[in-house]
């Protein structure tokens, strides 16, 4: 173990050391051997602790018959477990400070801790009366199981989630004892939930799972409603298809088959279909009396016809449906009011629309004033669309439809004030963007825009709770689904808690049957891959090293190299002079020059130097080339206030090669005097661009007139500065760029950019 911690400590330095010159190609390389590496040191460190672990054996059996349990799981917290054989037996590898864990259907589960390696038996009080124990334990589990059906059915409407949690921990008990007819309740209520809520894919899988556990004529029910709201009408239809003859529907089943092949109809745009089985439901509600049924069924039929455009007969079945409302509930009475006068709208029937919304309302103000408190069903604007501010509203589009304007205005008013009193913002908003209409269409400009500006008001409200409504039903889409993975997952473990015994059987056999050579052979392989990927890493780590060494030569090697053009002209400078008895201006050249070769050797051996010192040195460079050719161009360097020089270092003689190319290729043959700039700004606070331009003949004309000699040495100056460059940027993380481009539109003028990073 001392060896492992000891490699890895050098290979973490080593990675240390290298990480600079590690390109992201590479890294991949190293990122696998390191994972190698560290697989093998877990596995050498898990047979380690594999090696700690202890045998106990021992024996599971009824205290009073001594009668041996088998089948019984004992686990351990380090991970293994076994079952007993038919002789109550079992033998299991713990370490010691585990705890033992004995569980079976028989009896409630006995938890032992392992101090030492003795022998651990297990006596197990009333084995002999185990049978009528369980049935008695399966008993109190229904009941269980029953109070949680009913706690969600409870928080079924006013909490979702805690809902959803019921079902959950009802399913959680199931997978431990419980049977196929209480699974299916609780899926079929989960669907029932999701329906309510309006979540209808998740209720549709909740009642094909409950389906699989049992077959029930209520989820088929349930299912094939689910379809229709889902919008999936042929699904819908299949699935009541398979209902309609089944001899054991009871009279209202019968019923809701026929109705929900209605709806399927109606959805695929079967009008005829739709009718009959409508019909057919209706005929069966008539013969066993159950009223809700022949209003709903009325009131459906009438919709078909209606969508048929068949009047005639749509208005038959709403007469009969507002007939047999009156003996219902008052809100089922409002619902089919509502229903025939939308009708009547439709159908350009206005006064019988209008008489009838008035009725509504009268029926609701009386709801209002003979009860002490409202009705929850008629005060909830959300579950329940009859309502007195909607009513309103809908009476004063059908008097505006008439041109009735001034009668209008007061059913808008009062649809106004209920709306805001109800906080139906929906409503509110509508009736009060007519209002403004209505005003408008009169004339009355001063009330049209009052109501428009108290109408732009309530959109705004309007909006701001539509994003929070948006928002709040994000969280809720979310928790729903995260609710049923959770139970979707103890559907999972349900399947591996069925083949649990199976497979760890087998698990238990193979394990046994290992022997010291397949260990052995485990240990050579652990051996083997150690080795692998330590020589793997020293040869990854001594390339890495070589290559480092070649870039620090290969960079020494090219920034000694001075352009030796540049060195021969100058020479040629002296002699000039000479020739021309100018004694005192080849002193001056010749001790100028000197300082500058000086400075170059000096600077070879460094890779950066400071900018300050870069900066002297193009100076004294750009002097004596300017020296040479006055007639040719003048030029300026200039260097931003704000640049701290002293916190950038630059490689030795990089911009060299650029300014001499600028002098010798682009200035020296253009006919007029030109210029030379030379910009340092800062690009931020990390970075700062120096900026090189000249005016001469540009690129393009510079080579026409090279001779092949020149092209060869610029080929090789510039060659040599971009190696330069490349090793650079390799071993120190692109701290170099350069852009060279034309200075203007004719290809005339050349633009040399380079940034500078800071270390």
């Amino acid at each position: 173990m001392f060896l492992i911690i000891v490699v890895f400590y050098d290979f973490f330095e080593s990675y240390k050391t290298l990480k600079f010159t590690i390109s992201n190609k590479k890294m991949s390389i190293k990122k696998y051997i390191y994972i190698l590496f560290l697989f093998s040191c877990v596995v050498a460190f898990s047979q380690v602790n594999e090696s700690k672990k202890i045998e106990i054996k021992g024996v599971v059996k009824g205290k009073e018959n001594s009668q041996p349990i088998s089948g019984v799981q004992v686990s351990a917290t380090s991970g293994g477990f076994v079952f007993t054989n038919a002789f109550g037996e079992y033998k299991i590898k713990v370490m010691l400070g585990d705890d033992l864990l004995f569980e079976s259907p028989e009896f409630e589960t006995v938890q032992y801790r392992v101090i030492n390696n003795e022998d651990v038996d297990v006596l197990v009080e009333g084995y002999d009366t185990g049978i009528r124990k369980r049935g008695t334990l399966n008993k109190s589990k229904s009941v269980l199981h029953k109070a949680y059906l009913d706690s969600a059915n409870q928080y079924k409407k006013d909490d979702l989630g805690k809902s959803i949690d019921y079902i959950r921990v009802s399913l959680e008990q199931l997978n431990k004892i419980g049977n196929n007819k209480e699974r299916s309740e609780s899926f079929s209520l989960l669907g029932e939930i999701y329906q309510y809520h309006k979540q209808y894919d998740l209720a549709i899988d909740n009642y094909k799972e409950s389906l699989e556990a049992e077959e029930s004529l209520k989820t088929q029910i349930l299912l094939g409603n689910a379809y229709v709201l889902n919008k999936e009408y042929k699904n819908a239809e299949n699935q009541f298809q398979k209902l309609v003859n089944n001899r054991k529907l009871t009279a209202y089943q019968r019923i809701q088959i026929y109705e929900g092949l209605g709806d399927a109809y109606k959805g695929l745009q079967n009008a005829n279909k739709a009718v009959a089985n409508y019909a057919n439901g209706l005929k069966v509600a008539k013969e066993e009396i159950i009223s809700p049924k022949v209003t709903d069924l009325n009131t459906k039929i009438a919709e078909a016809y209606a969508e048929a455009n068949q009047a005639e007969e749509a208005q038959e079945y709403f007469d009969n449906s507002l007939q047999s409302a009156e003996k219902e509930a008052p809100q089922k009475s409002l619902e089919v009011k509502d229903r025939a006068a939308d009708f009547y709208s439709k159908n350009s029937l206005y006064d019988k629309e209008i008489e009838l919304r008035k009725k509504s309302l009268d029926e609701l103000n009386l709801l209002k004033r003979t009860k002490k408190e409202e009705d929850k069903t008629l005060g909830n604007v959300k579950d329940n669309p009859i309502t007195s501010q909607r009513i309103n509203y809908k009476i004063a589009n059908t008097l505006i439809v008439q041109d009735k304007l001034d009668e209008a205005i007061p059913y808008l008013e009062k649809s106004i004030t209920d709306a805001a009193n109800d906080d139906d913002l929906v409503v509110q908003k509508d009736a009060t963007r007519k209002l403004s209409e209505v005003y408008d269409n009169k004339g009355d400009y001063e009330k049209a825009l009052d109501s428009y500006k108290k109408y732009a008001a309530v959109v705004d409200t309007l909006y701001a709770r539509k994003e929070q409504e948006i928002s709040r039903a994000e969280r809720l889409s979310k928790q729903i689904r995260a609710k049923q993975n959770r139970i979707t997952g103890l559907e999972k473990d349900k399947e591996l808690t069925e083949s649990k015994y199976s497979l760890a059987k087998t698990k238990q056999d193979l394990y046994t049957t290992t022997t010291k050579k397949q260990q052995l052979l485990i240990y050579a392989l652990i051996f083997g891959l150690i080795l692998f990927g330590l020589a793997s890493f020293f040869f990854y780590r001594s390339n890495k090293q070589q290559k480092l060494a070649n870039n620090l030569l290969a960079l020494k090697s090219l920034r000694s190299q001075m352009n030796p053009h540049f060195i021969f002209n100058a020479l040629n400078s002296v002699n000039n002079y000479i020739s021309k008895n100018d004694e005192r201006s080849a002193n001056r050249f010749l001790s100028e020059f000197s300082t500058l070769m000086r400075a170059v050797l000096e600077n070879s051996e460094e890779d950066f130097i400071p900018l300050s010192k870069e900066l002297e040195l193009l100076e004294l460079y750009v002097k004596l080339e300017h020296s040479r050719f006055s007639d040719k161009f003048n030029y300026s360097i200039y260097i931003d206030n704000y640049i701290d020089i002293d916190s950038f270092k630059i490689p030795p003689m990089l911009l060299q090669p650029y300014i001499e190319n600028a002098i010798w290729h682009g200035l020296r043959y253009k006919e007029e005097q030109g210029f030379l700039n030379i910009n340092l700004k800062q690009k931020n606070k990390d970075a700062l661009e120096v900026i090189i331009e000249d005016n001469g003949i540009g690129r393009k004309k510079s080579a026409v007139l090279k001779t092949e000699n020149q092209k060869k040495q610029r080929s090789k100056g510039m060659g040599n500065i971009k190696k330069r460059v490349a090793i650079l940027n390799e071993m120190y993380k692109d701290k170099v760029t350069v852009q060279i481009q034309d200075l203007y539109e004719d290809e005339s003028g050349t633009k040399v950019i380079l940034t500078l990073k800071k270390d």
